[in-house]
């Protein structure tokens, strides 16, 4: 009788366990157990090809840095778009910030024909100015006020020649937390922060979003950041698989970690349709060449990439009428949460 109830106890604590490590891996994933939000996170070179098996690239490789873009118009969006860095990785001294950050190919062990390897890695999350002092990003790259006061937003972290990686902008190009404005964070529907940034932003348009609320399947979209936080990518020739979700909708985006925050825009319009906030992750590990590799499938395969929509935020969102008259300013608007 001792040795049975002795079993049953060891197999109960057993089958406890396994519960707690289950509820553990599984805890705040998003709506898919391979889901991961799309900041950057500069992970360790012993990991086994397990930590990295789902994919990213959708089709063709669209990324592409400011200097390869040749539509004038895109690139007048990206001017407009902003890297988050904490505040210790940015340096001002002599009308000139300086940026902490690493070469991307040696901290993320990358094989050597991956795309950007040589190129300097530093933000975690990217942004949109979508007033003359407002900041959209996701919720979970900013997750309360302490956050917003550790995180400096930073204009101009962008290649404009071949092989020019910048490690630093002019100090004017950085900008501090004021406060945040209003901050949601669902792990299957919308996700998003409003920034008031300590001044308003000089020689940079606020992009112009979508209030309509529509956004169909099929719909032609890019995106603009900071993925793997790299200098400004343009990721274009995408499409919306699903506009049906509560909060967001899902593309096949090629995003990557410090992609989250960045400005998801229709491809007709120019006009921002939502924000990156959620995703698959971003490499397999190559066991003949021992390094990391970017994953890659079909335009329609994978399970694509979340983006919140921008009508959940339009509410704090300075709005202009013609003329350019502030019709509203965020001091104006009250936040829910």
């Amino acid at each position: 009788m001792n040795m049975t109830f002795d079993r049953i106890i060891k197999t109960g604590i057993a089958l406890a366990g396994g519960l707690f490590l289950f509820l553990v891996f599984t805890k705040g994933t998003g709506h898919f157990n391979n889901t991961v939000r799309k900041t950057t996170s500069i992970q360790p070179h012993n990991v086994s090809e397990s930590d990295y098996n789902v994919t990213v690239i959708y089709g063709d490789d669209d990324r592409q840095d400011y200097n390869q873009v040749s539509d004038s118009g895109r690139k007048k969006l990206a001017e407009s778009t902003v890297a988050l860095f904490k505040a210790d990785q940015v340096k001002v001294k002599d009308g000139k910030a300086n940026l902490s950050t690493s070469n991307f190919g040696e901290s993320y062990n990358l094989c050597p024909d991956e795309p950007f390897r040589d190129q300097p890695s530093g933000a975690f999350c990217s942004g949109s100015l979508v007033g003359p002092n407002t900041v959209m990003t996701a919720g979970h790259c900013v997750t309360n006020d302490a956050a917003c006061t550790n995180t400096k937003f930073v204009f101009g972290f962008t290649i404009t020649s071949p092989g020019a990686n910048p490690t630093s902008v002019a100090s004017n190009e950085v900008y501090g937390c004021a406060r945040l404005v209003a901050r949601k964070q669902e792990n299957a529907g919308a996700d998003f922060a409003i920034i008031e940034l300590d001044r308003a932003v000089a020689n940079h348009t606020p992009l112009k979003v979508n209030r309509t609320g529509n956004v169909s399947n099929k719909a032609p979209v890019f995106v603009i950041g900071h993925p793997a936080g790299l200098p400004t990518k343009v990721a274009d020739g995408a499409n919306v698989r699903d506009a049906s979700p509560s909060g967001f909708f899902v593309a096949n985006l090629d995003t990557y970690g410090g992609n989250s925050g960045s400005a998801v825009f229709n491809a007709v319009t120019g006009e921002i349709e939502g924000i990156l906030v959620r995703g698959e992750t971003d490499f397999v590990y190559d066991n003949e060449r021992q390094c990391r590799k970017s994953n890659r499938v079909s335009n329609d395969a994978g399970r694509g990439e979340d983006v919140t929509k921008v009508s959940e935020v339009t509410q704090y969102i300075p709005k202009t009428v013609k003329g350019g008259n502030l019709l509203k300013s965020l001091g104006e608007i009250k936040s829910p949460f």
